[in-house]
């Protein structure tokens, strides 16, 4: 957990939150080593950060990712007009889905049903038991965010939540909920970015070479 160190030495109150840290991540490459995804949620700057989670993950972030010779090969099989300049500059991504992303969707079930489940909607429609949902809330007690929450963990789904100090409704409903220690949204939000980037990090190099 070499990482998980280097952040808490930059990050010295993130201390609180460290064997929650060390099960999320745990829990990612759990789901990820059974061939599931990451869905994510969350609202405003939450929203931001789930697709800012998403790029980090679906690309290279740290590392390069190139296509193993095996992957290329396969791949060249299955589609013989893939040329080797193309392949060449595609990376190996983690399969990731932020929820906010999906305007249409949200906006449409917004307006026709409840907008109160919009993420838990998606969370029905894209999940599958082994997947893993990321819910995130600065109170903890957004109600979009928590009924996704209850519908993945309906469904076999592993939920972590990504709070603040109190953790709010998220502490009791996910399997797992990292809160920073802080109660103000903007400095809550602050220490999230430092926890999801150890994450993607870590996760990139539990299944990356060099």
């Amino acid at each position: 957990m070499i990482m998980i160190n280097e952040l808490i030495k930059r990050y010295p109150m993130l201390d609180a939150c460290r064997e929650d840290i060390e099960k999320t991540l745990e829990a990612i490459i759990s789901c990820y080593e059974r061939g599931g995804k990451l869905l994510l949620c969350g609202n405003g700057g939450s929203a931001a950060d789930c697709d800012h989670i998403v790029g980090e993950l679906m690309k290279g972030f740290l590392k390069k990712r190139p296509l193993s010779d095996e992957k290329k090969a396969e791949m060249t099989t299955l589609s013989p007009s893939l040329d080797t300049e193309l392949l060449a500059r595609l990376q190996s991504g983690l399969p990731a889905v932020s929820l906010p992303s999906l305007s249409i969707l949200n906006s449409a079930f917004c307006n026709d049903v409840d907008p109160s489940l919009i993420y838990a909607q998606s969370v029905l429609g894209l999940g599958k038991k082994g997947d893993l949902l990321i819910a995130i809330s600065t109170s903890g007690n957004a109600e979009n965010v928590a009924a996704a929450v209850k519908v993945a963990r309906g469904i076999g789904m592993t939920t972590v939540g990504l709070t603040g100090e109190s953790g709010g409704k998220l502490r009791a409903l996910a399997d797992i909920c990292i809160c920073a220690p802080e109660k103000e949204t903007f400095k809550i939000q602050e220490l999230h970015l430092p926890i999801y980037h150890l994450l993607c990090a870590a996760v990139e190099n539990h299944f990356f070479a060099e």
